[in-house]
């Protein structure tokens, strides 16, 4: 039976516990989060500022993340349907576009990094355009099967091969790292490594769209909150706290030498070892950025989910070629400090909404119905209002445009979301009192003619 974002997923439909953390595992975790630490230690920051940092970051990440999963469990709605009751019919393409063009980027980026591991394996001379052309291809097969396949794929393969080895890398590190090679450089402010160190980790492992894939698990925080944690501290602290001990234990601190020291480093030289774990770390995350995509247009307009996948397996596939001819490592930058801001931001007022509608406004319906999607007006303007401030918050304190440098300080995406979250509560309250205001004052004239 197929499943659009606008059908509540069912009980017997919902996934246990274990499924969704390894799902979520293969989402938060990729090698490039090594490659994090190596960056750090280059920049002088500290195993214990990581140590700090990271902890913080985390415990932004699960306020954000287990509300948002939260959301989409009791609800059994996806992203795109639940922006419609907050935004408005119209307001809600403007946050789907956004899910759109950031996915099928992510998708590009991630068969760049694929082609780019599997070269330096097998050492094939292939130009790296076609290659990465190829497999942003091949990795759309397990979206072909819905979202059993992305999270068959990552139950029975990629989860528990990504466990094992971040587990395996981080302790060899931390077993065989000693003195410090070349002297590191001077520490730089506390301020300065959390702002390096979140707008990383709350990049790199927030999604936004937690909706759409925790619809599928049974509503409870424990259910949500617990592989949260879990996926965050393996892939997002020890796999990056891995990096920088090597860092430290090596010397080195560029791109290119740093990965080629860990392809030798994580799987001893052995090809075939290195080309399973890459496929699993890959695939699964692109698997995700894929579901993600063909729900989202689904969402808004009625086609075959074999059709949607083509699509945007060939958008990725463009932009894989792109990114292949420039720099790869920058892409990853720029794409990680986007991401923690414009596709949370609007989860953020929806479960604000959800929080005011009942805690303050006293709404039977403490989640979305449907017959609300259908009613709702073409747009919204308290929530767009709300967005706009928060992105523009967000994207002005991010470091992304160099006129806004001295703007750059702080956490960006937690002042994107909280500025949204302030605009929102007191327009959205005053228009609440004022529709009752209306309401009651048209019960009375109802009463006078009668």
């Amino acid at each position: 039976m197929k499943i659009t974002d606008h059908d509540p997923i069912s009980p017997k439909q919902r996934r246990s516990v274990v499924t969704m953390g390894l799902l979520w595992l293969t989402m938060v975790t990729s090698f490039p989060a090594v490659l994090a630490g190596f960056e750090w230690y280059r920049q002088g920051i500290s195993f214990n500022q990581i140590i700090v940092c990271a902890i913080i970051s985390l415990v932004l990440l699960l306020a954000y993340s287990i509300p948002a999963c939260e959301l989409g469990a009791r609800s059994g709605l996806g992203y795109c349907t639940l922006s419609q009751n907050v935004f408005g019919r119209r307001g809600a393409i403007f946050s789907t576009i956004n899910l759109l063009w950031l996915f099928t980027a992510w998708y590009g980026l991630t068969a760049v990094f694929m082609a780019q591991a599997v070269s330096g394996l097998l050492h094939w001379q292939i130009p790296m355009v076609w290659l990465s052309i190829f497999f942003a291809a091949l990795m759309s097969v397990n979206n072909l099967f819905g979202f059993s396949g992305v999270a068959n794929f990552a139950r029975f393969m990629a989860g528990p091969v990504l466990a094992i080895w971040v587990s395996t890398v981080f302790f060899k590190a931390l077993h065989t790292s000693g003195l410090p090679v070349a002297p590191q450089p001077p520490h730089p402010s506390d301020l300065y490594a959390l702002t390096t160190i979140s707008s990383f980790v709350i990049g790199f492992a927030v999604w936004g769209n937690e909706q759409d894939y925790w619809r599928f698990s049974k509503p409870g925080i424990w259910r949500s909150g617990t592989p949260l944690a879990v996926s965050i501290i393996v892939g997002q602290i020890m796999f990056p706290l891995a990096g920088w001990l090597i860092a430290r234990m090596t010397g080195l601190s560029d791109s290119a030498n740093s990965t080629a020291f860990m392809t030798s480093y994580c799987f001893g030289g052995i090809a075939i070892i290195g080309l399973l774990i890459v496929t699993a770390d890959y695939f699964s995350t692109n698997d995700s950025s894929l579901f993600g995509c063909a729900s989202a247009i689904e969402s808004i307009y009625s086609m075959n989910h074999n059709l949607a996948v083509g699509i945007f397996a060939v958008a990725g596939a463009i932009v894989a070629s792109l990114i292949s001819l420039g720099d790869a490592t920058q892409a990853l930058t720029a794409m990680v400090s986007l991401n923690c801001i414009i596709l949370p931001t609007p989860t953020i007022i929806m479960v604000t909404e959800w929080w005011l509608r009942s805690k303050i406004f006293c709404n039977q319906d403490k989640t979305f119905s449907l017959a609300q999607t259908g009613d709702s007006q073409p747009i919204h303007w308290p929530a767009m209002i709300a967005l706009i401030c928060g992105l523009a918050v967000g994207i002005v304190t991010s470091g992304l445009i160099p006129a806004f440098e001295f703007c750059h300080i702080g956490i960006c995406s937690l002042q994107a979301w909280l500025t949204s979250i302030v605009c929102y509560v007191p327009l959205r309250i005053y228009e609440f009192v004022r529709q009752t205001r209306n309401s009651a004052e048209t019960k009375i004239e109802i009463t006078e003619v009668y």
